[in-house]
């Protein structure tokens, strides 16, 4: 692997990520390439190899050490190509961690380019080809939403949808603060903040325990 595409991974140093997951990385990199030629998996405009890892693969694996280890299951809504769900399948499959990751993407295409990845890759995963907003009852350990609906509306799925889960982890932007102070003012939340490894305007948290302001109905563990 060339020396330059490994340094590139540099901000990921203190989460002790293995050359395995890196080969990995290399070759999920080389067919999101191939198929981005026929549909858009990521942009056309960051398709140069150390802005998919910088934009997509760093900002995705970062979430590795607040990922609940302990249940069977993690929850990629809204996938996507891949990020953040594939990538945490890759670092799960190199961790020796016994952990299926389901991955939601309601687009045919989408959804057929995961399961061919997850397959050359031999990753645990389970791709959902549903619209996740239909889906009821569901149980999982991790919740990840990245780039998909906003937080209220993530806030209002897991509320509604997931019987049980033990928490959701979301990638929070530029306008992340003023979107948590809104936020806040409608729920409830017991949860955490982590400093974005790839820009100084970005930050993830990792909410625990949820419950809707004037509402009795709880959604936790």
């Amino acid at each position: 692997m060339d020396q330059e595409i490994i340094n590139s991974y540099s901000k990921l140093t203190k989460l002790n990520v293995s050359r395995e997951t890196f080969l990995d990385f290399d070759n999920y990199i080389s067919m999101i390439l191939q198929k981005n030629q026929k549909i858009n998996i990521i942009s056309n405009k960051n398709t140069n190899k150390k802005d998919i890892i910088e934009r997509h693969f760093v900002d995705s694996a970062q979430i590795i050490d607040i990922v609940d280890f302990n249940c069977k299951t993690i929850t990629d809504i809204g996938s996507g190509g891949g990020m953040p769900g594939i990538i945490i399948a890759i670092m799960l499959k190199n961790l020796k961690k016994d952990i299926k990751v389901k991955l939601y993407e309601k687009s045919y295409h989408k959804s057929h380019f995961l399961k061919d990845v997850s397959a050359k890759l031999n990753l645990k995963t389970e791709i959902m080809q549903k619209n996740i907003f239909e889906e009821k009852k569901i149980e999982t350990g991790t919740i990840m939403s990245r780039a998909f609906k906003p937080m209220p509306i993530i806030l209002d799925l897991v509320n509604e949808n997931f019987s049980s889960f033990s928490n959701i982890i979301f990638f929070m932007g530029k306008s992340g603060r003023d979107v948590l102070k809104n936020t806040l003012k409608d729920w409830e939340l017991e949860y955490s903040e982590k400093k974005s490894l790839t820009s100084e305007d970005s930050f993830l948290i990792n909410v625990k325990k949820l419950k809707r302001k004037n509402k009795k109905y709880i959604k936790k563990n």
